[in-house]
């Protein structure tokens, strides 16, 4: 019986197949529009850890002021290197310390030049970042106490300066030095602010010091902790050597700030998800929208087959028997509305994807329930027709023109 009503189902809409397309765009957009808006809300969020994560795994960033941001040093002292050595030594749970100061400059090799930025550090600050090396080598320990003109370029460098061609031994000027290239950093990417990690040079910090900044600042400390570290535990730590060390009396505000990228990676992806959400809500009202149209279509569909309707009543027909061939029709109407909705979702995501640079996520319990939403919505919204239909006069129905 069911599959006489689904054939019969089928027929009717077969026999009107522009108003059947007609009656399930509102479906069609309904089911794209929160498929594609979730997935694009995860591959989002994906985006979002990872670029954070690239900023290095369990890292604390410390620098001096009460805010981050410009101007947030608020006249706060800048770290020293003697700062670097007690956290090294009096804090538990650090995988690695390391200082970076930073100054924007202007790098020369041969006839060509870029403006960037070169920071001092110390080999420490690459396993802070969870930096690799492409070709080359780090600093050696001589070179790090000497301040000696060797350096670490990335690859926005290698490919502006020396047009993808081997770097390593080729000098590089730097305001008024000139520097050795030892190292090529592997490609990073953006940022999670959209900064370019590998627009860089990296030389050690005494060799910036002497030779860019004229000063011994440290503008922010890096601490990498171990995966089995209490980070509450190590910022309370850090928070109390530093108040310490820069000598604040108990009344006193932290003239220094600690940033957790692992909190500020679940707060970023904590916000992406909210907005996923609530972009899934707004796009599935147009759901309710196509269930109001399929509602609609087959209370006028019930309407020019009421003489049908009495035909079959007529015969013996049951009154069930009638309600579940309607409702048979808005269901599969409803559903292959949520097969095509699937198919062009998926096609709009991996588009949509690929031209935002994030990753395509696929969801099969995002595109399941879609599915069964949009089946239930022709239940409901079939059901009124279709009890309509079901309790037509046969009588009255067979003298309808």
């Amino acid at each position: 019986m069911i599959g006489n009503t689904l054939l019969l189902a089928i027929r009717e809409i077969r026999r009107n197949l522009l108003r059947s397309f007609l009656t399930i765009l509102g479906i069609v957009i309904g089911v794209s529009a929160v498929i594609t808006m979730v997935t694009l809300g995860r591959g989002a969020t994906q985006a979002v850890q990872a670029q954070i994560a690239s900023l290095g795994t369990n890292l604390l960033q410390i620098r001096p002021g009460q805010r981050l941001g410009p101007g947030g040093s608020g006249g706060a002292p800048a770290f020293r290197e003697a700062d670097l050595d007690a956290i090294a030594t009096q804090i538990a749970g650090i995988a690695a310390v390391a200082p970076e100061a930073r100054s924007s400059v202007t790098v020369v090799s041969g006839a060509r030049n870029w403006s960037t930025s070169v920071t001092g550090t110390t080999n420490a600050w690459l396993k802070t970042g969870n930096w690799t090396l492409a070709s080359g080598r780090t600093f050696e320990d001589t070179e790090l106490r000497a301040g000696s003109a060797v350096c670490l370029i990335g690859e926005t460098l290698h490919r502006e300066l020396f047009n993808g061609a081997d770097p390593l031994g080729q000098m590089l000027r730097i305001k008024q030095f000139s520097c050795t290239i030892v190292g090529l950093l592997a490609s990073k990417g953006q940022a999670a602010m959209g900064m370019d990690q590998d627009d860089t040079v990296i030389v050690p910090l005494r060799t910036l010091q002497r030779r860019v900044t004229g000063n011994l600042n440290i503008g922010t400390l890096l601490v990498s902790l171990d995966d089995t570290a209490d980070s509450r535990a190590v910022q309370a730590g850090l928070r109390q050597l530093l108040r310490e060390r820069r000598k604040l009396a108990a009344a006193d505000d932290d003239n220094f700030n600690i940033l957790d990228t692992r909190q500020l990676a679940e707060t970023m992806s904590g916000t992406t998800q909210l907005m996923t959400s609530l972009l899934g809500a707004v796009a599935a009202v147009s759901l309710l929208v196509g269930g109001i149209g399929i509602m609609n279509i087959m209370l006028v569909s019930v309407t020019e087959r009421t003489r049908e309707i009495g035909v079959r009543l007529a015969i013996g027909a049951l009154e069930h028997e009638v309600l579940l061939q309607f409702l048979i029709e808005a269901v599969v109407l409803s559903s292959f509305g949520g097969l095509v909705g699937i198919a062009l979702a998926t096609v709009a995501s991996i588009g949509l994807s690929a031209l935002l640079a994030m990753p395509y996520v696929f969801q099969p319990g995002i595109n399941l329930l879609a599915f069964v939403f949009s089946a239930a919505i022709g239940v409901v919204f079939g059901y009124v027709p279709a009890r309509r239909a079901a309790r037509l006069d046969p009588i009255e129905a067979l003298r309808h023109e």
